[in-house]
């Protein structure tokens, strides 16, 4: 096993931990919120899991490009996990797996927050964007990317509905001054 391979186990490694931590750690408590999820997280987990066994497979049987894309999107991956972390550790017990308002949940709308509305599925983007980048092949980072992108865009919606029925004005107000996933573009 070369050093190239250690290291994508290593960083996949702490990426899978990572999620399911979160997932384990950060589930609402029905007594200290209100779920909005709408089953979102179960069909994002679905849509992860096809995507990278396809993708992976397409990678494997159809090799393609070299070492440069690799290290980009072994880059991306880094960048991404540790906005995802940082994000979920600035809205501490704000920050739940599952779409839920807490009783007394306040709108965070400093920090990278100021930059982007959903800061999370940006970093979980920049990963998945960077896993597809160190398969290799064009084919398998669209196939991992883009439904991805699609389950994660119906879970922003999700959030969105419920964090304007909880913030009403407020949320609108912030909604103009900032961007959804991308700081400046979108």
């Amino acid at each position: 096993m070369d050093k190239y391979s250690i290291t994508m186990i290593i960083v996949n490694s702490i990426w899978l931990l990572s999620e399911v931590l979160i997932n384990l750690l950060t589930r609402s408590k029905k007594s200290q919120a209100i779920s909005h999820d709408q089953n979102s997280m179960g069909k994002i987990w679905i849509v992860i899991a096809v995507s990278i066994t396809i993708g992976v497979y397409v990678a494997f049987a159809y090799p393609g490009f070299g070492t440069i894309k690799y290290f980009s999107g072994l880059s991306l991956m880094v960048i991404g996990i540790t906005l995802r972390l940082f994000t979920v550790f600035s809205l501490k017990s704000y920050f739940t797996a599952d779409v839920a308002i807490h009783h007394d949940h306040k709108l965070k709308t400093n920090g990278v927050f100021t930059m982007v509305r959903h800061p999370s599925y940006s970093g979980g983007l920049l990963t998945f964007l960077g896993f597809g980048l160190t398969l290799g092949n064009w084919i398998s980072l669209i196939i991992v990317f883009l439904p991805v992108l699609g389950a994660f865009l119906y879970r922003i919606n999700v959030e969105e509905k419920a964090l304007m029925d909880n913030f009403k004005e407020e949320y609108t107000d912030y909604q103009k001054k900032t961007k959804k996933l991308i700081p400046f573009i979108y």
